[in-house]
């Protein structure tokens, strides 16, 4: 059996409890950050919290050499563990059919999304955001400007009305995380007077959600990591007021439909 556990959002407590009871019940354990992080937490802090031990893979170790994990849940309860939901990310949907194609049983058990405690922290309706996109650093993509997958992202969703998230780089190898001032600076390029809310450390004791234009966020600091940006698309009367209330918006900037 390969279980695998999304672990929520911030630290070890995130879990829910049916994933805590797997987790705890499991022979073996391996877990992956690359993809995302749990900021509130530490290797040691997770084992120490479940009562387990856990082997950290890297992205080659998950993508590209799983036989090992795989060979282990053929002949015993093996869990899974990934930040947030495990099953947003691609690479998990791969390593799921893999074991399938090897005639292993798998489940899977949920976690806290960045997406849905974003839509939860910033009022804005979960069913009216159309695609997400990943700003990177520059450094990752090597092209001048912006990625062509961000522009046409919040530009085919602002044309149909539709918000956008999006999500902001992470190099867990270099512990580099990239904050929302980055983002709103790297978006400034392009979009200097559209409206963006920063959504920081979701899922956290403390989190924060702040709206301005692209140019204002710049030149704001908002504090340790995760961060992610949402543009707004044409808002309801409720979401504009969430906006206003929960984000400290500027009523007048918003598209209010």
């Amino acid at each position: 059996m390969l279980t695998f556990i999304g672990l929520g959002l911030y630290d070890e407590r995130s879990i829910t409890v049916e994933g805590q009871a797997a987790l705890r019940a499991a022979d073996r354990v391996y877990a992956e950050f690359y993809t995302s992080k749990l900021i509130g937490t530490t290797i040691d802090d997770l084992e120490s919290h479940h009562d387990v031990e856990i082997e950290v893979r890297d992205r080659a170790g998950v993508e590209q050499e799983p036989d090992d994990m795989l060979a282990a849940a053929e002949d015993e309860d093996v869990a899974f563990l990934t930040a947030g939901d495990t099953m947003i990310s691609t690479t998990h949907v791969d390593l799921r059919l893999r074991a399938h194609d090897r005639g292993i049983e798998t489940r899977v058990i949920h976690g806290v999304t960045a997406q849905t405690a974003t839509s939860s922290l910033t009022g804005l309706q979960n069913y009216r955001f159309g695609k997400a996109t990943t700003l990177p650093f520059p450094y990752a993509h090597g092209a001048d400007g912006l990625p062509a997958s961000v522009t046409e992202t919040i530009d085919e969703n602002r044309a149909d009305g539709l918000h956008t998230v999006v999500y902001l780089d992470i190099k867990a190898d270099r512990e580099e995380y990239m904050t929302a001032d980055v983002g709103a600076d790297l978006l400034a390029e392009a979009y200097p007077d559209l409206v963006g809310v920063v959504v920081a450390r979701a899922g956290s004791p403390d989190p924060h959600v702040e709206a301005g234009t692209m140019t204002e966020l710049a030149e704001r600091e908002f504090g340790d990591p995760l961060h992610l940006l949402v543009v707004p698309g044409e808002c309801h009367l409720l979401e504009a007021d969430a906006l206003v209330e929960l984000a400290d918006a500027d009523r007048d900037t918003l598209d209010i439909v």
